[in-house]
């Protein structure tokens, strides 16, 4: 898994947090599966006497699932890789904004004729 994780770091743009409206990539081993998912809340778990937090999410799959897993904020930003059911996984938010290219600053073409003006009446 960490080979894994480490190929998807080089390809993909990845954000150091994670809130409410991202879209995550999460990976897993068994089944192996790449899939998005988008943030739909992130409650604090008062069950859970140390920090951790239920993450509701809808993955974006056909059908559309919509699961909730209780994890600490080291596992939901991709610092940490984690088991569910004995099985590992990873997620991190996925950083679309720093994927879009600069634009190209315009570029004035140059004329070897000399602009001349009408003259309407």
């Amino acid at each position: 898994m960490n080979k894994l994780v480490a190929e998807l770091k080089k390809l993909v743009r990845f954000k150091d947090t994670v809130a409410a409206g991202d879209i995550v990539l999460i990976a897993a081993q068994k089944p192996q599966m790449l899939v998005y998912a988008r943030i739909n809340d992130i409650a604090r778990d008062e069950s859970k006497r140390d920090e951790w937090w239920k993450v509701t999410m809808c993955i974006l799959s056909l059908p559309l699932q919509k699961v909730t897993w209780i994890l600490r904020s080291e596992q939901m930003t991709g610092k940490e890789i984690f088991t569910m059911e004995g099985e590992e996984r990873f997620m991190q938010a996925v950083d679309f904004g720093a994927d879009r290219p600069e634009p190209a600053p315009a570029k004035q073409k140059k004329s070897k004729e000399k602009m001349s003006l009408r003259r309407v009446k």
